[in-house]
């Protein structure tokens, strides 16, 4: 809240100054923009790298294609080729066998849009060597590449690589502060000096221009500074729970926990996820439904360790297998929030 401010749309702004020049160093890139979220910054990159009429190769699980509401198609006109990867990964055959020829009758593939850490694949990690082959690949095919690492964090602590290792494989990388990292708001996208200059201008465009930023920039400044080691905690919290609730009948694990994300079906027997969760919300545990039977839950600087179990009784209880305790009265001045495990 002390932070200094000034007119981020004018440049002016020092505190979001001192973020883009902070982020662009640890990701080895020449400029980078502060953006409102993740789902901006993929856009934005998009809508750089591309023309209307072009195409863009992704895994068909990846995050532009599912949570971003069409936007590929609607603000910048592409279309998307979809790879059928394994949990979110795909290997330089599958680029090669993707991109089109030249031809007037097809879309022109443009550009390689990679995601680590990968949502829908359980949290996945990519290993650096399949990144510089994936990315190998699109260049020599002419294509640009853009790394969706809102969770690139927990890949680095996960994999002992650095930002800068996994960002010199590609054109842009979007990252996030506001989920593992725990800042309010915002996320960056990084890349060479002419390119996050027009990134600037479709920012302005998209309505993604603020002024005194530098409130939001100081949080995420304080973030990197304070929250990347400790994202260790969750990767352990994460599997803590993933043993606990794969030892719960009417439940099991959808895919292997790698970072933060722990992914669990639920039998018909237990109702739907929604119904689930419900019950789990009875219990102050909050969590998504990420499709009929399917559960996601993720591990943050929010949930400490008591959280972890807690988590663990509720699901218990919401698969009838314990009675819940007793709540002792609670003065209506002394209301606590639920445990979250949504970011």
């Amino acid at each position: 809240m002390a932070a200094d401010l000034g007119d981020d749309v004018l440049g002016d702004d020092p505190t979001v100054r001192r973020l883009e020049e902070l982020v662009a160093e640890r990701l080895g890139k020449d400029a980078a923009a502060f953006v409102p979220s993740g789902t901006m910054a993929n856009q934005l990159a998009i809508r750089a790298h591309c023309q209307p009429g072009d195409e863009v190769i992704a895994d068909a699980d990846s995050h532009i294609i599912h949570y971003e509401t069409g936007a590929p198609a609607a603000i910048s006109g592409v279309m998307i080729q979809p790879i059928a990867g394994l949990l979110g990964q795909f290997s330089d055959t599958h680029v090669r066998q993707a991109v089109r020829s030249e031809s007037i009758h097809s879309p022109r593939s443009r550009l390689l849009v990679v995601e680590n850490t990968h949502n829908r694949g359980g949290g996945s990690v990519w290993h650096i060597d399949a990144v510089r082959r994936v990315c190998d690949a699109a260049w020599a095919a002419g294509l640009a590449t853009h790394l969706d690492g809102a969770r690139l964090w927990n890949a680095c602590v996960a994999s002992g690589r650095t930002p800068a290792e996994y960002a010199a494989c590609f054109d842009t990388v979007s990252v996030c502060f506001s989920k593992g990292l725990g800042a309010p708001v915002g996320s960056a996208v990084c890349g060479g000096r002419e390119t996050i200059a027009r990134i600037r201008r479709f920012r302005k465009m998209l309505g993604g221009g603020m002024r005194q930023s530098g409130l939001l920039a100081a949080a995420a400044i304080y973030s990197l500074q304070n929250h990347v080691d400790r994202l260790r905690e969750d990767h352990d919290h994460a599997r803590k729970l993933s043993m606990a609730l794969a030892g719960i009948h009417g439940l099991r694990l959808a895919m292997p926990v790698a970072t933060n994300m722990v992914f669990v079906e639920v039998e018909p027997s237990l109702g739907t996820a929604t119904a689930f969760l419900s019950r789990l919300e009875g219990q102050g545990v909050l969590a998504l439904a990420t499709g009929p039977q399917r559960i996601r839950l993720v591990t943050h600087l929010d949930v400490p360790p008591h959280g972890i179990q807690k988590t663990i009784n509720a699901f218990s209880i919401a698969a009838g297998l314990a009675t819940p305790a007793r709540q002792p009265t609670r003065s209506t001045t002394t209301r606590r929030a639920p445990a979250r495990a949504r970011r």
